[in-house]
């Protein structure tokens, strides 16, 4: 039997114990994977540990914070100690966002950097020498909201852009060494119960902000069709990957008609 691409491969899934990077690491996990997955809450990781292992898949888990250097540093430790080596950093741990701008200052935004983007270079950085070592693979969870921004999502969009700017450098800087940069830019999500954001202290926005995507007009997508995605585009070693893939459109609008592209997305959102 033909074994997986990910087969043995050492795998590391920041916010690996619900959501998006949950369903990554139990994608990972099937295709033989060595998977370790990195979260903050400690009951969480634990729960989801011992329910893999006793599927006989090999995945483990640590209480991580990423937004503290200290964590991070640890957490390389224990990976080099156990496996000696990594192969596949996926970047999914973030936040969401909801604001006028008139309501977010440079405390707000640094908040939301500090999670969506900072954390993602400091976890990126430390592990960099590693899988520049294993020509591996790098895949950052970013949004929609990478390519083009929209009203009321706060410091979101430009957290998720910085993203996007950094896998393109992570890129161009390190193609000859084999290392494989993915910049992942999904919509909403599917979920069995529908998620809503509150709005407290932001009263004065539509209701429409409380939904996924504050209420962009687009399907939401499947999880396991996403992860599937997501693991056929970092095989292939693809650059980035948008579902729904006709928002390439609009981005494409956006860059060569600003005009243009900021009326198609107030129509859409």
């Amino acid at each position: 039997m033909k074994k997986s691409y990910w087969h043995e491969k050492v795998v590391l899934v920041t916010g690996g114990s619900s959501g998006l990077g949950l369903e990554l690491v139990t994608a990972f996990a099937e295709n033989d994977a060595r998977v370790v997955i990195a979260a903050l809450e400690k009951d969480a990781v634990e729960n989801v540990v011992r329910k893999f292992q006793a599927q006989g898949k090999n995945v483990t888990g640590f209480t991580v914070n990423v937004c503290v250097e200290e964590d991070v540093q640890q957490l390389k430790k224990e990976i080099l100690d156990q496996f000696g080596r990594l192969d596949v950093l996926v970047n999914v741990a973030g936040r969401t966002d909801r604001g006028k701008m008139v309501q977010c200052d440079a405390d707000h935004f640094s908040k939301v950097m500090n999670l969506n983007f900072l954390a993602l270079v400091r976890v990126t950085h430390t592990f960099l020498p590693q899988l520049i070592e294993s020509k591996g693979h790098i895949i950052n969870i970013g949004s929609l909201a990478s390519k083009s921004a929209s009203r009321w999502t706060g410091a979101y969009p430009a957290s998720k852009h910085a993203v996007a700017a950094y896998s393109q450098q992570l890129r161009l800087e390190h193609k000859e060494d084999g290392l494989k940069v993915l910049l992942v830019c999904p919509g909403p999500i599917q979920r069995e119960t529908e998620r809503l954001y509150p709005l407290e202290g932001l009263e004065d926005l539509p209701e429409s902000a409380r939904k996924p995507g504050a209420g962009v007009k687009v399907g939401k997508i499947p999880p396991q069709k996403l992860v599937a995605a997501i693991l056929r585009a970092s095989e292939k070693g693809k650059p980035d990957l948008v579902l729904p893939a006709k928002a390439r459109i609009l981005f494409t609008i956006c860059q060569l008609f600003p005009k243009l592209g900021d009326w198609l997305i107030l129509k859409n959102t």
